[in-house]
């Protein structure tokens, strides 16, 4: 569709030439910022493409996040842990509010698929080209403008966690007695004591804390661990909860993990992916959810999380497809439940 391409240079070199002949040390007027009001009117054509392909997302009358609509049948993707307990509304690009329900959930990639209450929309149009560092990457809304333009900075790769961990210092000596706990931490609120030995890990035997740090390395904040304790004579299983530690507590060492957050208004789940794209567009979190598209109004993944400053994920195309498909199915075998 290079019918957008000639529109794109057709609305932007005009803003540009006068640029040419003025001083140069005259500061850029905002509008032409690349996400101020003059840029994003040259990629109104998207918009208008894509804007009935795509719903914002209320809880209790408050947008929480964006959503993608996948078929003519109103189901629609977003991001799952933005969706709280509560009424569940969507507005469309037709300025109408319309119930939604929650059919089901990823939490692996926090994808959740949801049914709109509404005819006439239009499924998404998924790309299947390969992406490319520096190409335009536009998150379109149910506006007549983009919310945000920006560029792809990294291809997909898998996106680590923030480490989490079951709260417990280990003796030096290497082994697994535990010489003291987090104070509230899963381990301390399991009932594990200092001098406890853990001997197990889902029914694993383990002996040294490598094989400890190993098991619980790639668990998020939030999942559970069985673990093996002995205290004494005795043997018992605990189920810990993992925690990411306060990052304001330094003397555990590990507040580094919160400087690339620093004053930014990130996501609340905003790591652990299987695979992202990164983008430089800076998003509120509630934009999250939605289609993040290229010049021909494709969309080349979903935006998944803010992340810090400067960075945005997105799941790309082919993941938020395999995802659909196991959610279409998880739905049909399910009840309907509500937030």
């Amino acid at each position: 569709m290079n019918i957008w391409r000639s529109i794109f240079l057709l609305a932007v070199l005009p803003m540009l030439a006068p640029a040419q002949d003025s001083d140069p040390t005259r500061p850029l007027p905002r509008n032409q910022f690349r996400n101020g009001e003059a840029v994003l009117r040259a990629f109104a054509p998207l918009s208008k493409a894509t804007r009935d392909s795509i719903i914002k997302l209320n809880v209790d009358g408050e947008t929480v996040a964006l959503g993608v609509v996948v078929d003519t049948n109103g189901l629609a993707l977003t991001k799952a842990s933005e969706l709280k307990k509560g009424k569940l509304t969507c507005w469309l690009a037709s300025e109408k509010e319309v119930p939604v329900e929650k059919l089901a959930a990823d939490d692996e990639e926090d994808l959740a698929l949801v049914r709109v209450h509404a005819t006439g929309l239009k499924p998404i149009r998924w790309s299947d080209e390969r992406v490319t560092i520096g190409q335009w990457a536009i998150t379109p809304g149910i506006a007549a403008t983009p919310h945000a333009i920006g560029v792809i900075s990294a291809m997909p790769r898998k996106i680590r966690g923030r480490q989490a961990f079951i709260g417990v210092r280990f003796e030096p000596t290497g082994s697994t007695r535990i010489d003291g706990l987090l104070p509230g931490m899963g381990a301390e609120k399991a009932g594990i004591k200092s001098g406890d030995i853990i001997i197990g890990i889902e029914n694993e035997v383990v002996t040294n804390r490598e094989q400890v740090a190993t098991r619980v390395r790639d668990l998020r904040d939030g999942q559970k661990v069985k673990l093996r304790v002995q205290r004494g004579e005795e043997q018992f299983d605990a189920d810990v909860q993992l925690m990411v530690p306060d990052p304001d507590e330094p003397r555990f060492g590990f507040f580094r993990q919160s400087l690339g957050r620093l004053g930014t208004d990130v996501s609340h789940r905003a790591e652990g992916f299987e695979q992202a794209l990164e983008h430089d567009t800076v998003l509120p979190p509630w934009l999250c959810g939605g289609p993040l598209v290229n010049l021909d109004g494709k969309a080349m993944g979903l935006n998944i999380a803010r992340a810090s400053r400067v960075t945005t994920y997105a799941l790309p195309s082919t993941l938020v497809q395999r995802i659909l498909e196991a959610l279409k199915a998880k739905a049909a075998g399910a009840p309907v439940s509500s937030i």
